[in-house]
């Protein structure tokens, strides 16, 4: 039939292809969401890795005993780092599950300078949680007047404990924290840093506390927290995870401020996590050392290094008390979606 044209029958049918692509979609959205979720245990938000000692302590003292408190603190003996991680751990739960247990403890052993140390450094968390987390604009000034009570009290105590624990950096450790929320001037900062050096010259808590008062949001600025942490870093030895302060200095001051998202790959920045990489490699039992992990973790997703990543999560996943998670509102859904972007980045990228 000349001059009849003839149909050709349509191989994709539109109002098919669209609900599939949709499908599609959506399947990948869920199975995103199953690699965030599962394993679907709760997270635990106390701790940043498992410490089986600790937690049987925390465990105890939460039912009113006070004796495996005062054993873990002996058996931490002149583990400076190990002592000041337990009794800031020890401290928090007396300052936000109770403390009827410490009450206790003094009670029983009025001169223990493990007492009276965990009781200054309670003090100091009770100060933060009456202030609150906010910015210091949000902030009311009965909030501000029970933070400044608590922080004298602790000061009182601290010292007290210094005195009974010659040597021990961690009431002076405790004491930079109160330093930092009372304002100390840059020569008191400078004289307790002194201090804490010549007791335990990288004493990791001391001197996160202390990044954190020369940060912009508390006495110092960004040049001079940055100089502070690379000269720390730049003098201590490998395991002592100081090489850590550099990127959290960055984390402080860079990624909270701003959106930093085509920072993170910079040559600078890659630098930084690979020389806290190298400091995790030789930090074996260090009381510090999954607070360090979950930091790496999250540059490394952030890098699109996801291998490295997942590595990082293996060591510690179940527990999320640790930056970057613990600086948000959603933190524990935070550390879900990062991980699952681990896992999903190391399957289809193979980095």
């Amino acid at each position: 039939m000349t001059g009849t044209s003839v149909a050709q029958p349509q191989l994709v049918d539109s109002s098919v292809s669209i609900p599939i692509l949709y499908t599609v979609a959506a399947v990948v959205v869920l199975c995103f969401l199953l690699a965030a979720l599962i394993p679907p245990r709760p997270l635990n938000g106390r701790l940043a890795g498992p410490d089986p000692q600790l937690q049987r302590a925390l465990k105890a003292v939460r039912g009113g005993a006070w004796q495996p408190a005062a054993d873990l603190m002996e058996a931490a003996g002149t583990d400076w780092e190990r002592r000041t991680y337990y009794a800031g751990h020890l401290a928090y739960s007396a300052a936000y599950d109770g403390d009827g247990w410490l009450k206790a403890w003094q009670a029983a052993a009025p001169d223990d300078p493990d007492a009276i140390l965990v009781a200054g450094c309670t003090h100091v968390k009770r100060a933060w949680r009456l202030r609150g987390f906010r910015s210091a604009s949000l902030t009311s000034q009965q909030q501000f007047a029970g933070f400044h009570q608590e922080l004298a009290a602790a000061r009182v105590e601290l010292a007290h404990a210094a005195r009974r624990c010659p040597g021990d950096p961690t009431p002076l450790a405790g004491m930079v924290t109160v330093g930092r929320g009372l304002a100390f001037s840059k020569d008191e900062m400078g004289a307790l840093l002194a201090e804490v050096e010549a007791a335990s010259p990288h004493h990791f808590g001391a001197h996160y506390s202390a990044l954190l008062y020369f940060c912009s949001k508390w006495s110092g600025s960004r040049a001079e927290v940055e100089e502070f942490a690379a000269r720390a870093a730049r003098q201590a030895p490998r395991g002592s995870l100081l090489a850590l302060l550099p990127l959290l200095a960055w984390y402080e001051e860079v990624d909270l401020v701003g959106d930093p998202a085509g920072l993170f790959g910079t040559p600078h920045v890659v630098a930084l996590v690979d020389a806290a990489l190298e400091d995790v490699g030789a930090a074996e039992g260090h009381p510090n050392l999954p607070e360090a992990r979950h930091l790496l973790a999250y540059f490394l997703v952030r890098q699109h290094r996801y291998r490295a990543a997942l590595e990082q999560f293996r060591q510690v996943d179940g527990y999320v008390n640790a930056i970057p998670w613990s600086y948000r509102p959603w933190g524990k859904l935070s550390y879900r979606l990062h991980r699952a972007r681990a896992v999903w980045g190391a399957l289809l990228t193979r980095r």
